[in-house]
């Protein structure tokens, strides 16, 4: 028989529909179809780079880090397919 033990301290104390809400991911605006990725945003901890194609979507996310790249169809170059 399996026995359910709540922790002393649990990670979180929410318990409704909010606890189940994850932050949105980081979305970068581009202009080419073509965009590289290593996940470093300056705080020194990334993943191997990563070279991602945006298909007609019009995005496409990374699958380290979950940073989407969004194609700006208004400045976005015509020749990188």
């Amino acid at each position: 028989m399996t026995q359910h033990v709540t922790p002393e301290n649990p990670l979180s104390t929410e318990t409704g529909p909010e606890a189940l809400v994850l932050p949105p991911p980081v979305t970068v605006t581009v202009t080419t179809r073509r965009v590289s990725c290593d996940g470093d945003d300056g705080a020194g901890m990334g993943h191997p780079r990563v070279w991602l194609a945006i298909s007609e979507t019009g995005y496409v996310d990374c699958g380290y880090c979950d940073k989407r790249f969004v194609l700006d169809p208004v400045h976005a170059a015509g020749d990188d397919h």
